[in-house]
């Protein structure tokens, strides 16, 4: 692993180095509670009904059976929750339709995917709330289905939702459609850039929705006591969310539900929603026990969200010396059966490594008959590189240009003006680029039937709210306190931060992740934004008690409070006083009764500043000429973190980014049957990459601090999984000399691809 210093001015006592993450010891020796190792005396279990079709109007329900059967205490449908008017609000990573969201939990007058949630139970065992499923008779109207973007916006395509209507294009449609909203975002006149170019090229992508692959299932319990309040124990990104989403859908007051954060085994944007939790609450209510609910693996494949399934026309021009002139784009991105894909995210990122001064990308939302989508890491902008960088990449090749120096050529950089809108401040893509083509991977030989591909990529990272606060004990150790589940190391970031603030030794901080009824606010954990905007809330809370502890070593000595610094631990007096020694934290921390009580600090803050993410992927594969095989043998990641506070952390987000990507590149899609019922949900046929299918990935951090962040940082989860699709894309036409346009690429899309070329 290496590490590429830009600003080495400041050194850090603990930013920086590798201590042992402090969630560590529990985790492998299995004593961490996950969702599902909850339990409360009484405890029963929930199951959900799903429906057999994948677009069927509901004509009726009737749970009498299951009432009556023996062992069972609840039974629910969307008659049992309230009916939620339309009405969007941003919590967490994007709007919220709350009636799209109410819906998609349980499902009302129609079921709209296969896997649609339509009632639910509650039983004293498992097998009994299974029996309990089977006695619910639901009478189902089925009506046509369409599971694809193209075919949903044919003029007979089955019209989801009656009252549908296409956002952002003039004139108003009166008529309702399956594309829920447009989104346009660029810069100059694209048409006119086209038009000075001397090579365009025209590709149409294609891509299939892919899971996130986190191995925990969504799992909660949940307790509504007759005081009308609810505790619920649940894995997430964020709990904060699900008081939010769980009070609007049950009409509660969010004063009303405590949620209490479990370990997460895996989220990587899948767990930013609700599913179980409000059903498990209103189960518990009617039931007057505890309830416990597990998804299936299968369930989970079939009614949780997976990534966009995408259809991207593009045409890029360039000069013959390599400069990019224009640039257009039409992204279609299925939303799932309701509105909400990363359509906008993706317009946002498309052409952001580049400065092209005419550029166009539509952004368009479709609804299909399938599972409503979720985040996944970097949401939208894998799928848009895929297209960008491998045209690039032909472009390059068109101008005989080295594929870097090309990029190079184009990037974008400090002041350039993005595609989305504002101009870039300090950024490190011509940095990243730099470092990749002076590894010595970039000019190692290759063997037979390889190739080696580059791609770069952006995330925009995210701020949003924050809360955190700081509490020094008797002994002079700190208690962290913050909002955040920890999904990618933020436990030991905001440990190491508020190390390096007090000057103290990382052990003697103690990071806590509260419950919802303890910490301020905090938006969910995604869009690489913990380290960075909660770690600002944990610096600021730091020094509020830094102030503080000052303030108690100047009454202690009685002198100014002006006269007295805090450094390596300690308040050392600056006006030359004889006799006063340091006062270390834990002496003040001991004479804090006699001072003015306990010392605390605090900090809310909505987190301004983001600092924007690049990378560059270098990889090398090899083909199989006969089969079509295609084997990943080297793979590098260059990436700018701002400043890496644990580097492990990082490199570990850099190499996940990167297996992924190579999985979405290869192997991973949803497949559906023809009446749209899911055929492989589950990880046997659902193909992710396992350890023996990966080289050694190797990792370069680049480091152009963010200046904007007491510590540098830019955010460094999303923007590892933008460049390995085209990556991998790139090195196979390297090897093979044929350009892939439709994902995965699977051993006989490849074979039929060299086979085309050799006839």
């Amino acid at each position: 692993m290496a590490t590429a210093e830009v600003d080495q001015q400041k050194k850090f006592k603990w930013i920086g180095t590798r201590p042992v993450r402090p969630d560590g010891l529990d985790k492998v020796r299995g004593r961490a509670n996950y969702g599902a190792d909850h339990a409360l005396p009484g405890m029963i279990w929930g199951k959900v009904l799903r429906s057999p079709h994948a677009h069927a109007r509901i004509v009726s329900i009737d749970t009498s059976k299951a009432e009556a059967m023996e062992g069972v205490h609840a039974v629910i449908t969307a008659a049992d929750l309230p009916e939620i008017l339309s009405e969007e609000s941003k919590i967490g990573e994007g709007p919220t339709n709350f009636r799209d969201l109410s819906h998609n939990v349980i499902a009302r007058e129609k079921a709209l995917y296969h896997g649609h949630a339509v009632a639910a139970v509650a039983a004293t065992t498992s097998a009994i709330a299974q029996q309990a499923l089977e006695a619910i008779q639901v009478e189902y109207e089925v009506l046509p289905h369409v599971l694809e973007g193209d075919d949903a916006q044919a003029p007979d395509a089955p019209i989801l939702h009656d009252d549908l209507f296409t956002k952002g294009v003039e004139p108003r449609p009166t008529r309702p459609s399956n594309v829920a909203s447009r989104t346009e975002m660029g810069r100059g006149d694209a048409e006119a850039g086209l038009a000075k170019a001397d090579h365009v090229i025209t590709r149409s992508f294609r891509t299939k929705a892919v899971h996130q692959g986190y191995i925990e299932p969504h799992a909660v319990v949940a307790t509504l006591g007759e005081d009308g309040r609810a505790t619920v124990w649940a894995s997430s990104q964020g709990h904060f969310m699900i008081r939010a989403y769980c009070a609007k859908l049950l009409g509660m007051d969010q004063s009303q539900i405590k949620v209490i954060p479990a370990e997460i085994g895996g989220g990587f944007g899948g767990k930013t929603t609700v599913y179980l939790e409000p059903l498990a609450i209103a189960l518990s209510g009617k039931a007057g026990r505890p309830v416990k609910m597990v998804m299936s693996r299968e369930e989970v494949f079939r009614a949780t969200g997976p990534a966009s399934a995408t259809r991207i026309e593009l045409r890029m021009g360039c000069t013959k010396d390599g400069k990019l002139t224009g640039a257009h784009a039409r992204l279609e991105y299925e939303a799932g059966a309701f509105p909400g894909s990363p359509v906008g995210a993706a317009v946002m990122t498309l052409f952001a490594p580049y400065d092209i001064d005419g550029c166009l990308a539509e952004g368009y939302d479709i609804v299909v008959n399938k599972c409503k989508v979720a985040a996944y890491r970097a949401p939208g902008a894998p799928m848009a590189a895929y297209a960008v960088e491998t045209v690039v990449d032909e472009l390059a090749e068109k101008c005989g240009i080295d594929p870097i120096e090309f990029r190079l050529q184009n990037a974008s950089r400090e002041g350039t003006q993005s595609a989305f809108g504002p101009k870039f401040k300090r950024i490190g893509n011509i940095e990243t680029l730099e470092a990749a083509k002076a590894h010595p991977h970039y000019s190692a030989p290759l063997g037979p039937n390889q190739g080696r591909g580059v791609a770069s990529g952006f995330w925009f990272n995210g701020g949003m709210q924050s809360s955190a606060t700081v509490q020094v004990a008797d002994d002079g150790t700190i208690c962290v306190v913050s909002g955040n589940p920890d999904i990618g190391g933020s436990r030991a970031s905001l440990a190491m931060m508020a190390a390096e603030e007090f000057g103290i030794d990382v052990k003697l901080v103690d990071p806590q992740i509260a419950d919802t009824s303890v910490v301020g606010f905090s938006d969910l954990t995604g869009g690489s934004r913990v380290t960075f905007a909660t770690g600002m809330a944990v610096v600021d809370a730091c020094r509020d008690v830094i102030r503080q502890l000052r303030e108690r070593a100047a009454s202690i000595w009685g002198i100014e409070v002006d006269a007295v610094k805090w450094s390596d631990g300690a308040a050392r007096a600056t006006n030359g006083d004889a006799g006063l020694e340091p006062l270390s934290l834990r002496d003040i921390a001991l004479k804090a009764a006699r001072t003015g009580g306990p010392i605390s600090g605090r900090a809310s803050l909505t987190a301004r500043g983001v600092g924007m993410a690049f990378a560059v992927h270098i990889c090398d594969v090899e083909v199989d000429p006969e089969t079509g095989k295609v084997d990943v043998v080297r793979y590098t990641t260059v990436q700018d973190a701002g400043r890496a506070i644990h580097p492990s952390y990082v490199e570990g987000q850099m190499q996940g980014g990167a297996a992924q990507g190579i999985g979405w590149a290869l192997n991973e899609e949803y497949i559906y049957d023809a009446d749209g019922k899911m055929e492989n949900p589950g990880f046997l046929d659902y193909r992710m990459p396992v350890a023996s299918d990966l080289p050694m990935i190797d990792t370069v951090i680049v480091e152009v601090p963010n200046p904007t962040h007491p510590y540098g940082v830019r955010g460094v989860g999303e923007v590892p999984i933008v460049p390995p699709i085209p990556a991998v894309v790139n090195a196979v036409h390297a090897a093979t000399g044929v350009r892939i346009t439709e994902l995965p690429l699977s051993p006989p899309r490849v074979l039929a691809a060299m086979d085309a070329r050799r006839n």
